[in-house]
Formats: structure tokens, sequence, C-alpha cells
């Protein structure tokens, strides 16, 4: 066992041995020109020596392990207990020695700062900052040694704990190293972002200086004078604002240039944008840590230097989740748009677009009436001279979802068998594909999937589908101009879009309304499905314990019956690797329990019938309102032509997704098997490995029966970390994560603004729902949540408005919104966050804001 190492033998290979904060002090003191104040780490095997003496801490870690995450009380005991534990133990005499030689070395009546270092710390997926303590200016080997003590023990604060719950770490297999590391008695001190922590901008670094140790300014108790730097220049100041030791800036602008080139240094070293704490000593910058920053959104790899604008393709899909890695290439081969990848999401560069007079407006338009935030941020890119111009033939497509290329589809005539002929046309394809990829395996599978994907593009991008889409979106968009100029109508086509046919997303809500009207008569089998909901049941098992109750044959017929038509979808759907609701049929237990509750039988048929009245009553009456106005003939008979067109081709928009998801469903079954064989061979070791390789990776490795595991287990980990990332709506090249705003003054004082989408105003409480299978909703409650996908839509026949924090007026989430007569406001930034679950709010989908009222 090697009790202490020094930091001249620490590299960045060592982390389990000195934990992440020793070992990049080791390797900050091989990097040319950084100085590195000298010590050394006391090593995890000394951990692991004096934690095995102490028979209690195992005991006391198994309790710990079963704690739930959020019991915040049973964490705090448990670990005051293990801490106790800890600092009173009796070093061994080598341990002893072998600190007591190291510290000799150095200079034992020297000052020392005694930190913590994890093995789950500083790592380029967690920072774990400040989640273990540090001690500064310990002198003596009696008190080092009790500073070590005390180090170790953080390893089990409350905090610290809950973080590793929260970020996937066990408490067990982590372990704790202490740097001792010679004190430096700084004129100043401070922190280094090689990155603007704030917009992620790659080519800002921002500097926080104070007088003194700046351990104040570390750990947040204080702010100090702030700076940022670009191209070697100073761009902006902020003076501190707590009282100084000092007048004066504690640097000067040629210091902070400095400063900052050796941060580019370490950086450089590291390979990623770093969180740097420095001192400064007469002239002399010393480092005393580095780490990578971690909360970066990541950018795009490019070949070339040019500057790129990335808009979400997330954002416009609605669903802003991290994808795998199966389920990235797969969208990338079914979309004809060139998709580049970012933390687990896909981004369209917009950049050529922009660069020419017509592509901007065309674009900048688009997005004025489909998602402002994103038009705004784009308007701020260009404000800026970030994007250089081009001559207008330069444009090029300008679509950040699935569309084909080319000019827009011409204008098409009223003509509902055109809806239904594409519909069953899609149907045949989908039935044609179950048929055929039955019984395939090993290549002859792969080799037949990606063949099929050139059927579904012919199908998804039809452009006969494609004209019908764009027939009933421009109808929408003339409903709404016109009967605004002529009458003050404000978005009137949400009233005359209610009830329309062929929509299969609005359709789906209303057929769990039945399936609640099939079990709604029998007591045990409502009874069984809540215990299913309580007890967390997964999987498909609980359908077949129905049998037994009565009414129990009955309740799983109806739920297989839906499963069949609908049992492709689930939350995130464009991503293949996503649980479906086939798959662990549980998830759809709520929605149903809830329309047992709060609907009488045969509300399904009664809601259409009447979003069809309302239509129909709305459209006789601005028809009226038409006719009494100069040249209302005209007009009248111009908005029934729209009206009718609308009617006819609005409903059909959901459906070549739906088509789409569908074969995605087949394809994955299929690999799923694939994988089953994979992992008898020995090839996987588990049927999920597939996830984490792109479709081609997946393709080699059935054809050659060799993996790289190395890769796969780096691919999970790296897709936990995007996990938490947020996307930005839009992301330059410069790594810039770009903030739109709405820029209006007609809300309320207070009123959180958003992108109206669906025409009325509602009051209720609100119900902040993150998953769609944790959702427990009353009659009348309004829905907040992040975004909403067609799997969203069960829900939407129980609630009275919406809020999402992502959408635009055309996403799938507004349609099914107006369709179904609910005032909804998307794209409320934070919503989540800012509307607390249960507070009474009022949701003007007119207006286009939510007030919280109490």
């Amino acid at each position: 066992m090697r009790y202490v190492m020094g930091f001249e033998h620490i590299d960045s290979t060592n982390v389990a041995d000195v934990g992440g904060k020793g070992a990049h002090l080791g390797e900050l003191s091989r990097i040319d020109g950084i100085r590195v104040p000298d010590g050394f780490c006391v090593t995890t095997d000394a951990f692991r020596r004096v934690v095995a003496d102490v028979p209690s801490i195992d005991a006391q870690l198994d309790l710990l392990s079963r704690v739930e995450p959020d019991d915040r009380a049973a964490i705090r005991a448990l670990s005051a207990d293990i801490r106790r534990a800890v600092e009173g133990v009796v070093l061994p005499d080598d341990l002893v020695a072998a600190i007591g030689e190291s510290l000799t070395r150095l200079g034992e009546q020297d000052s020392y700062a005694v930190r913590s270092s994890a093995t789950a710390e500083d790592l380029p997926t967690a920072s774990f900052a400040g989640q273990q303590d540090s001690y500064l200016n310990v002198v003596g080997l009696t008190e080092i040694l009790r500073h070590v003590r005390r180090c170790w023990a953080s390893l089990f604060t409350e905090r610290a704990v809950t973080y590793r719950r929260r970020n996937g770490f066990d408490d067990r297999k982590v372990r704790m190293a202490v740097v001792v590391q010679r004190m430096v008695f700084p004129d100043a001190a401070g922190i280094l972002f090689t990155a603007d922590p704030v917009t992620s901008n790659r080519k800002i670094a921002t500097v926080e200086a104070g007088w003194g140790l700046g351990d104040a300014l570390v750990s947040g108790l204080v702010s100090g004078d702030a700076y940022a730097v670009r191209d070697d220049q100073v761009v902006s100041r902020r003076a501190a604002t707590a009282v100084a030791t000092k007048p004066g800036p504690a640097l000067t602008d040629a210091q902070v240039v400095r400063l900052v080139r050796l941060g580019r240094r370490i950086e450089a070293h590291f390979g990623r944008p770093q969180d740097i704490e420095w001192c400064l000593a007469g002239d002399d910058f010393h480092f005393v840590q580095s780490r990578a920053i971690t909360t970066l959104f990541p950018i795009p790899t490019t070949d070339d230097q040019d500057h790129h604008v990335y808009v979400s393709v997330g954002h416009q899909q609605m669903m802003t989740d991290a994808m795998k890695p199966l389920g990235l290439s797969l969208w990338q081969l079914t979309t004809p748009r060139p998709m580049h990848e970012a933390g687990g999401r896909l981004f369209v560069d917009v950049a050529p677009v922009l660069a020419t007079p017509a592509g901007r407006a065309r674009l900048l338009g688009t997005f004025g009436s489909s998602d402002p935030l994103v038009r705004d941020a784009l308007q701020a890119v260009l404000d800026r001279g970030f994007v250089r111009s081009l001559p207008d033939e330069a444009s090029g497509p300008t679509s950040a979802g699935p569309a084909p290329a080319g000019a827009a589809p011409a204008p098409i005539e009223t003509d509902p068998a055109v809806v239904t002929r594409l519909i069953r046309h899609s149907e045949a394809s989908v039935a044609t594909l179950r048929r055929e990829i039955q019984g395939l395996s090993g290549p002859a599978l792969l080799d037949f999937i990606l063949t099929d994907i050139a059927e579904l593009k012919r199908v998804l991008f039809d452009p006969l589908s494609s004209r019908v889409i764009m027939a009933g979106m421009e109808a929408t968009w003339w409903l709404n101009d016109h009967l605004d100029e002529w009458l003050g109508e404000k978005n009137a086509a949400d009233a005359l879009t209610q009830s329309v046919p062929h929509n299969v997303t609005s359709e789906m809500g209303l057929a769990l309304l039945d399936v609640a009207d099939t079990i709604r008569p029998y007591a045990d089998v409502v009874a069984f499905l809540q215990r299913v909901v309580d007890e967390g049941r997964e999987g498909d098992g609980f359908l077949d314990e129905l049998a037994g109750l009565p009414g129990g044959r009955e309740a799983r017929d109806a739920v297989r019956g839906y499963l069949d038509q609908y049992g492709m979808r689930c939350a995130g759907e464009i991503d293949i690797t996503r649980t479906r609701w086939s798959e662990r049929p549980a998830m759809l237990v709520p929605a149903i329990l809830g329309n047992v509750k709060n609907f009488e039988p045969g509300a399904g048929k009664r809601r259409f019938e009447q979003g069809r009245r309302e239509s129909r009553r709305k459209e006789q009456e601005l028809l009226t309102r038409l006719r009494a106005l100069p040249g209302g003939e005209q007009k009248a008979e111009e908005a029934k032509r729209m009206i009718d067109r609308v009617r006819t081709f609005a409903g059909y928009r959901e459906y070549p997704k739906y088509g789409m998801v569908s074969r995605y469903f087949a394809y994955k079954q299929a690999l799923l098997g694939e994988a089953d064989r994979l992992v008898r061979s020995g090839v996987l070791r588990e049927k999920d490995d597939i996830f984490f390789l792109r479709f081609e990776e997946l393709r080699e490795v059935v054809r050659t029966g060799d993996v790289d595991a190395q890769l796969i287990g780096e691919r999970r980990e790296a897709f936990r970390s995007y996990e938490a990332l947020t996307p930005p709506r839009v992301l330059t090249s410069d790594g810039e994560a770009v903030t739109g705003g709405y820029r209006r003054d007609d809300a309320p004082p207070g009123a959180l603004a958003g992108l109206p989408v669906s025409a009325g105003t509602v009051e209720g409480r609100a119900r902040v729902i993150l998953d769609m299978a944790q959702a427990d909703l009353e009659a009348g409650d309004i829905l907040v949540t992040a975004y909403t996908d067609p799997s969203w839509t069960p829900l939407f026949v129980s609630v009275a408005g919406l809020v999402t924090e992502v959408g635009g007026l055309m996403t799938h989430g507004a349609v099914i919104a107006r369709e179904y007569g609910l005032p909804a406001v998307v794209g409320v930034e934070q919503a989540t966050r800012l509307i607390r679950d249960g507070q009474r709010i009022r949701v003007h989908g007119t207006g286009g804001y939510v007030e919280i009222l109490a």
C-alpha cells in the first residue's frame, strides 16, 4: 500500500489513488509555466485501511444504501454517525510515519492547506464542488493528522451523500484522499473560468479577484472584482460589491490578461474549459485547483473554423431530453437535413441561411410565428455581426426538423379523399414492414432496416402529404390574419379547428376515455389498478393478473386493444430507445384511473361532438358577421373556403409522425430480439448495450460478433452527464447559449410571458408534472410541464389548460390544445420552476401569458 504520494509522482492516471483534486494538482504541476505550491496526497489506500478498522461503518453504509434519496432526516442521522466513527479512529503507526516523513521534507512548521479529494470529484461529468471540506493554516503533524481525519469524515456529510445519490454514485465505491499543500499567503486570490459560466461562450474568460486569501470569494460569501476577457483584451469589468480590505482593484488589467493566458494553457492541457482557483503572491500567479466546468453545454464538432449558428431540433420536435446514440443515429438516417450532435441532442446549422438577405428574412419570419424566442435569439446573433453576409443564391434549407428539401409545396384544393388515401397508403406500408421483418436476424435484419428507412422517408416526405400539411397550416394563418383584420377576432382558427377529423393524436386521448368506460363499472379492477400505481409496478404482467377479477378480462382486452393501436407511443418517442407503452403498460394506468374518476360514461364521444358543434357554431357566427361588412359576401366566401380547407386538412398533420413512430417500434422490437441473441452469445453484456451504439456500429457488431465494451461504458457515462444538461434553443460555434426574449409589454406586472397557441382564458390549480406516469389530475387542473409530445395527449382530456416551457404555434401540444379547446401558453421559460405545484394560476391563451394568483 502507498499511503503518501508527492505531486511529482501524480498524474491523471492516479484518480483512484489520490482523488480528482489530487490528480489535477499533479497534472497542473507538470504544465510548463504553471506554478503549483508544493505538497503531497494521503492516498485512498490509507482511507481504505482506516475505514476497514472501524467495523461499525460497514453496517452503517448498509443502512444508508437503503434510505430513499429524499429522506433527508435519515441521511442526516446516519451520515453523522459515520462521521463520528471516522473522526475518532486511531491512525496506524506506519501511516503516521509516512505522513510525518513527507511533512518533514516540506517543512513541518510551515502552514498547510489540508483538503479533501474524493475519487468522485473534479470529474468531467460531475464536479462535486464544495461537497467535501478544506482547512487552511494547519501547522504541525498532530494537527495535520486531525484534519486528515476530518477530511475523510467529510465524505459523509449530508450534502455530499445527497449529491452522490442524485448523480448516481455509490457511497461504497467512492474513496477519499487528502491533499496536504504548502500555504501561499497571497496579495490577491480568486477564480478563473476559461469559458463564460453564464453564457457558455468559450471565447470569453471570466475572472473574479479579491484581496487576500480569497476563501470567502471561492465559497460565495462575498463577491470580488469581475473581469471578462476576449482575445487578450479586458472587454468588461465590475468592481466588488463587498467592502474591500484595500482600496482599488485587486488586479491590474495587464495582470488579468496574463492570468487568462495561463488559464488558456491549463485549458489546453486538460482539453476542456476549466474552473481554476488561483492566488497572486508578489508578481507570481500560483494555482491551487483546476476542474472541468461541467455545466457547459457541449459544442457540435466541426472540421472548420467558420462561424456556425445551431438551432435545437428538440425544441422543434418537442423532445428536449438527451437521446442515446442509437436514437440519434436513426433520427439522422430519417431526416434529409444535415444535423449536428452535441450533448445528446441534435442541432441544425442555420448560419448559411442567415448569411443571405432572402434566407434571413425567410428564417426569421418562420420562427417569428412559430417560436419567437428562437427568432429573438437569432436576431441577437445577427445584430452582433457574428454571421458574415453572402449573396442570396447561397441560401440553403431552413427547417430544424425532418422535412423534405426543395421549394415549398404547391397549394392543394379541399378534397377529404386525399387524406384518407394518404392514411391508407401509410397503413399498408407499415403492415408490409411488420410482415417482412418477421423472422429476420443477423446482418440480414440490419440490412433490411437500412433499406426500409428509404421506404419510411418516401412515405414521410411524400410531396402530396407535404402539400396537405401546408394547406392546413396556411389556411390557419389566413384565417387568423384576415379575421383579425376584418373582425378584430384574434386566433379565430383555434375554435374552428376543434374536433377535426383524422387527427390520430387527439383520437388517442379520447380512446383512453373509452378504456376507462370499460373499467369504471368494476370496483375490484379499479382497486387493483390503483395498487399497480402505488407499488410502482412495471412491465405487462399485471394485465394477465386482471383476468381473475370480475370484469378483469374485459379490462385487459380494452387496454390491450388500446395498445395495439397506440402502444408504440411514449414520451420522447422520436428516440427509438425510449420505453414504449406496449413495453410498460403501467405508464398508462394513472391516466386511466384519472379518467375513471373525473368523467362519466361516454365522455369521449360527447367531447368530440361538443367540439364539433362549437366549431360549427363559431363558423356560422363569423360568416354572419363577415356578410354584414362592406364586400361581406366575398369575404364570407373566401373565409368559408379556408374554414373547409383547415377542417379537412388540419387533423392529418399528426399522422406522418404516427406512421414514423409505428415503423420505429417495429425496428426496435426486431433489434431487441437481435440484442437477446448477442447477449446469449456473449457479445454484449446487456440488451440495452445496443442503445449506446450508432446504427452503423451496431450493424458492424452484428456482422463481426465483436464489440468495444469500453466504448459502450464511456457512452453510458456521457449520456448520464447529458441528461443533467438543459439544451439551448440557439447555440453558436463559440459555445454561447443565446437566449431570446418576447420583447413585449402587454402582460400584467409579474406575469410569465409565453407564446399564445390556443385561445381562451382559464383559472385553476397548477399541476406541475414532469412524468406522465406520475400524473394525478382532478377536473379543472391546469397542466404545467416542460414539453408535451403526442404521448401526453391522454392527459389533455382531463385538464382545463396547458402551460409548457417548450413549444411553438404548430407543435403537437399546441395543435391538440386547440382541437380540445384548451387555453394554452407555450414557451414559458422555467415554467416548471417558477410555478409551484398546487398554486392557483390564470392562463391567458389569447394574450400569451400566465398569472400566478396564489
